[in-house]
């Protein structure tokens, strides 16, 4: 799995469980890919927007987030 950042190549091991509440139901999860160095910059995005509900490693994605 690959960093989600743009141009980022580097192998993911966080998981970044967002939803835009005007696109999708409350209990939908979208999934962004980070790295260690993009973790942060990536849930800032995220944040500031109002989507951002959880980060959690790789290893722990939800089976019915995507």
């Amino acid at each position: 799995m690959i960093c989600s950042a743009k141009a980022c190549r580097r192998e993911a091991t966080w998981a970044l469980l967002w939803n835009n509440p005007r696109l999708h139901t409350p209990d939908r999860r979208k999934v962004w890919l980070g790295c260690d160095e993009h973790r942060t910059s990536l849930a800032d995005f995220l944040s500031l927007r109002g989507f951002l509900k959880d980060v959690v490693p790789v290893a722990d994605i939800p089976a019915d987030a995507g």
